[in-house]
């Protein structure tokens, strides 16, 4: 009996460790899963974004009347404060599978300590009856052999320290059941404060809505300056796309003129040495690099230029944002007017929204092509690299000159806040003569 009973308690041990095991392990990877550590970075995240844009607002509404600028801000308030409700929802659901998880794995605890309380208290019984010195004398020299005797002498040894053994095992069981209910308890505040946080946002939400419902209430009210201000919008942009245009056709054209000139150059040399000329197809090791004939459609690399212009191409999604806060107020492309209806607007870049005397930057390393000014649009930085064009209009003050190498992350300027207290950099991105959508370029701020 003993020997059964000894047996079941090494296999019950055994299955103790398992499940503590696994439950240990289960529980650190709920609390520190990749998935729940990007949600509660991301919240944090948002909530930054949040504070940057209250901040810009609370500048927008130092006007009394509503302005398009405020209806951004607020806009983007609403997306953020979104962004931290549905991140709060996530984190709840995280949190509640964890708190069921960790409900089963308390009860199966118990259970299985229970059954080692009741196996332990079945050795205690069993070891009582013979527990005299009496018995415990007979049964060993009641043994046949000197060899049996030593063999019983160990079972005893034995038999005293699995009872140890498993008693200290049912302590540590028990002291881990202790800590598993202080964690559930712990989860359990936490998914109340979650809860708690989820209803404060919501009304947060709810208020930020309620103010822009009265801001376009209020611009609804201005359609006809809304319209003026439209048009005189449009001109600005005309003009600036004006400026783009006839900048690229220059730099192609200096570019194609500097290549045929090297070339030139190249050839002349070549006849005074009376060395044969390479044709734009030779495969000759050394074949000049730039015999191919100068394009009229794009801008003509020189080695250098063409690595920078690749270098900027690699950066694609990662470029740095022209300003280090803010958010975008309009966005590339086509779209409705944001109170105007059937009224549709096209920008040829992204118009970033952010603090007044925000510092303007470059994104990339390049030379400063056109510096100028523009009616509506302000000051102007137009910056080369390679085949590709970044522009910077809204400027208040420029602090680079044409010509000028600059570096990324270099100040260029800072911006420009209009009349209505709205701080803004139109920025756009060229490869040549084509626009494109700037926020496939920008990295995350």
């Amino acid at each position: 009996m003993c020997g059964k009973n000894k047996a079941r308690v090494a296999f019950l041990l055994m299955l103790v460790l398992l499940a503590v095991s696994g439950m240990s392990q289960t529980r650190r990877t709920s609390r520190t899963g990749r998935t729940k550590s990007q949600l509660e970075r991301e919240k944090r995240n948002a909530l930054r974004e949040i504070r940057e844009t209250s901040r810009i607002l609370q500048q927008t509404q130092q006007r009394k009347d509503a302005t398009i600028g405020q209806l951004n801000a607020l806009k983007e308030k609403i997306a953020g404060q979104q962004n931290v409700i549905n991140n709060i929802s996530s984190e709840l659901k995280y949190l509640d599978s964890d708190v069921r998880q960790t409900e089963t794995q308390v009860q199966q605890t118990q259970q299985t300590l229970q059954q080692l309380k009741e196996e332990y208290s079945r050795l205690i019984y069993a070891s009582a009856k013979t527990a005299n010195s009496y018995n415990r004398i007979m049964f060993l020299f009641a043994s046949e052999s000197f060899n049996q005797l030593l063999r019983r002498l160990q079972y005893v040894r034995q038999y005293s320290e699995v009872r140890k053994a498993q008693a200290a095992q049912i302590t540590n069981t028990q002291d881990k059941l202790n800590r598993q209910l202080t964690g559930l308890h712990a989860k359990r505040q936490e998914k109340s404060s979650l809860l708690s946080s989820q209803l404060t946002e919501n009304r947060n939400l709810l208020t930020i809505k309620t103010q822009q419902d009265q801001v376009v209430t209020q611009l609804s009210r201005q359609e006809e300056t809304l319209r003026q201000k439209l048009a005189s919008r449009q001109k600005a942009v005309s003009r600036l796309d004006d400026l783009i245009a006839q900048r690229v056709r220059e730099e192609i054209a200096r570019a194609a003129r500097a290549a045929a000139n090297r070339a030139a150059s190249r050839a002349a040399t070549a006849s005074r040495g009376n060395a044969p000329v390479r044709s734009p197809g030779s495969t000759a090791r050394n074949a000049p690099v730039e015999a191919e004939v100068a394009r009229t459609d794009r801008v003509t690399l020189t080695p250098e230029t063409a690595v920078l212009s690749s270098s900027f191409a690699d950066n694609r999604g990662r470029l740095l944002w022209p300003v280090g806060r803010g958010f975008i107020a309009q966005r590339f492309g086509k779209h409705p007017h944001p109170v105007l209806k059937h009224v549709v607007v096209e920008n040829r870049g992204v118009d970033i929204q952010t603090n007044s005397g925000e510092t303007v930057r470059s994104v990339f390393d390049g030379k400063v092509l056109t510096v100028a000014s523009i009616a509506g649009m302000n000051n102007i930085v137009m910056i080369q690299h390679g085949e590709y064009f970044t522009v910077y209009a809204k400027l208040r003050s420029v602090s680079v000159s044409e010509g000028q190498q600059v570096q990324a992350r270099q100040a260029i300027g800072t911006v420009y806040t209009d009349a209505e207290g709205t701080s803004e950099v139109q920025f756009q991105v060229w490869r040549n003569s084509a626009n494109l959508n700037p926020e496939n370029w920008l990295g995350r701020k």
